[in-house]
C-alpha cells in the first residue's frame, strides 16, 4: 500500500510540476469552457443585418419593411434602386440578406390576389438565413392577418378570430426556452473537454517518459498505469466540477441535473476517459505528437457526437465508429442529465455503455501491459 501511495505522490507532483502537464489538465480545462461560453454568450443571431428593393414604392411596401425592420432578428440597414446594387453589397459582406418587393406587391394585396416576397440571404452562414426567415415570416403572417379582418364588416370580434386564424398554434420551447446556440451546443463542447484534456495529459505524460528513454516495461507497469489513472481520476473529477457545474452556471445555461444523479454518470465517464487516454497513448511517440492526435479527433468526434449534427442522419458504419469514443455516450447522457433532468434509469443505455467502455479499455490495456511485458523478456 505504501508504494502505491508514493507512485500516486509522484504522479500528482508530476501534473503540478511538469508545466505542459499542468497546462493541458488544469489551465485549460479551467479557462478553455470560459473562452465557448464567452463567444456563444448571445445565445442567438440578433440585428442581421438586410437590404431591401422595393420596386412597388408603396405605402403598404414600406409598412412591410418598417416590420421586418422592428423585429429583433433583421435589421434592415438601407434601400437601393436594384438587385445588382443589393447582390454587390451581399458580396462585399455588408448585409446578409436582401428582402424584394415586386412591382406589383401593393396592386395585388388591394385587389384581393396573392403578393409575393423574395427574400435572398448569404447560405454560407444559415443562421443569417434562419433570422431572416423568421422575421419576413412573421411580418407576412401579422400583415395577412390584418388585410383579412379589413373585409370582415359586421362581425363580432370571436367571427373575426376564427375567420383569419381558423387554427391557431403555440410553439413551446421545452429544455432550451430561449431557443439558444449557446444553451444547445455548449454543455457537449464540455463534456468533450473533459476527454480531450484527459486524453492530452496521458499522451504527455507518456511522450515526456519515452523522450527520457525509460523502458517501455517500466512506463507501462501495472503499478504505474493504476497510479497514473488514480491521479488522472482525481484532478479530472475536480476540473469536471467546475467545467460542467460552475461554468453552465455563471453563464445562465439550462441546469436540471440531480447532483448525485450527475455524479453517477461521470464516475464511469472519467473512467472510460482515462482507459481510453492511457490505451492511445502506447502509441504516442514523443511528447509533441499528443498535440496532433487532440487537434485531429476534437471535431470529428463533437460532430460524430450527434449533438451537432442529428445522429439519425450519420451514416451507420460513422455511427458504429462513433461508440468507440466516451465522448459519444457522455455527451447523450449528460445532455439529457443537464438540460433535461433526466435521471439515471432514464440514460441507462449511456451509463451501461460507459461502464462496459471502462472495462473493455481496462481489459485492452491489461493486454497492451502483458505484451509489453513479454517482448522485455519479464
Amino acid at each position: 500500500m505504501s508504494a502505491f501511495l508514493s507512485l500516486l505522490h509522484r504522479e500528482l507532483r508530476r501534473i503540478f510540476h511538469d508545466e505542459g502537464l499542468l497546462i493541458f489538465l488544469l489551465l485549460v480545462p479551467l479557462g478553455y469552457p470560459l473562452l465557448y461560453a464567452f463567444i456563444y454568450t448571445n445565445e442567438v443571431v440578433r440585428e442581421v443585418p438586410a437590404v431591401a428593393v422595393d420596386m412597388s414604392e408603396s405605402s403598404v411596401g414600406r409598412e412591410y419593411l418598417r416590420k421586418v425592420d422592428a423585429t429583433p432578428d433583421v435589421r434592415i440597414v438601407g434601400r437601393v434602386a436594384n438587385m445588382d446594387e443589393a447582390k454587390r453589397l451581399m458580396q462585399k459582406g455588408e448585409v446578409y440578406g436582401i428582402v424584394y418587393l415586386p412591382s406589383d406587391f401593393s396592386v395585388r394585396l388591394h385587389t384581393g390576389r396573392q403578393a409575393h416576397v423574395s427574400l435572398f440571404c448569404d447560405m454560407s452562414g444559415l443562421l443569417y438565413y434562419k433570422a431572416l426567415l423568421m422575421a419576413c415570416t412573421d411580418v407576412s403572417l401579422q400583415m395577412n392577418k390584418e388585410l383579412q379582418t379589413e373585409g370582415l364588416v359586421g362581425l363580432t370580434d370571436r367571427q373575426i378570430a376564427v375567420s383569419t386564424e381558423p387554427v391557431r398554434y403555440e410553439g413551446i420551447a421545452l429544455y432550451n426556452p430561449q431557443i439558444g446556440f449557446a444553451s444547445f451546443l455548449i454543455p457537449a463542447v464540455l463534456v468533450l473537454i473533459v476527454q480531450q484534456t484527459i486524453l492530452l495529459g496521458a499522451g504527455l505524460t507518456v511522450g515526456t517518459d519515452k523522450d527520457r528513454r525509460l523502458p517501455l516495461s517500466v512506463i507501462f507497469s501495472r503499478a504505474v498505469l493504476v497510479a497514473r489513472g488514480v491521479a488522472y481520476f482525481l484532478v479530472a473529477m475536480a476540473t469536471s466540477a467546475w467545467i460542467l457545474v460552475a461554468v453552465p452556471h455563471l453563464f445562465d445555461l439550462p441546469q436540471l441535473a440531480d447532483a448525485v444523479t450527475l455524479l453517477l454518470f461521470m464516475l464511469p465517464y472519467i473512467g472510460a476517459c482515462i482507459l481510453w487516454a492511457l490505451c492511445l497513448a502506447c502509441w504516442v511517440p514523443d511528447r509533441e505528437s499528443v498535440m496532433l492526435m487532440f487537434v485531429f479527433t476534437s471535431v470529428p468526434l463533437l460532430f460524430l457526437s450527434g449533438i451537432s449534427w442529428p445522429g439519425a442522419s450519420v451514416p451507420p458504419f460513422w455511427k458504429a465508429i462513433s461508440y468507440l469514443f466516451p465522448s459519444t455516450l457522455g455527451i447523450n447522457g449528460f445532455v439529457r442529465i443537464n438540460t433535461m433532468g433526466a435521471t439515471l434509469r432514464e440514460v441507462s443505455v449511456e451509463w451501461i455503455g460507459l461502464w462496459g467502455q471502462a472495462f473493455g479499455y481496462f481489459l485492452l490495456l491489461l493486454g497492451i501491459c502483458k505484451y509489453i511485458s513479454v517482448r522485455s523478456g519479464k
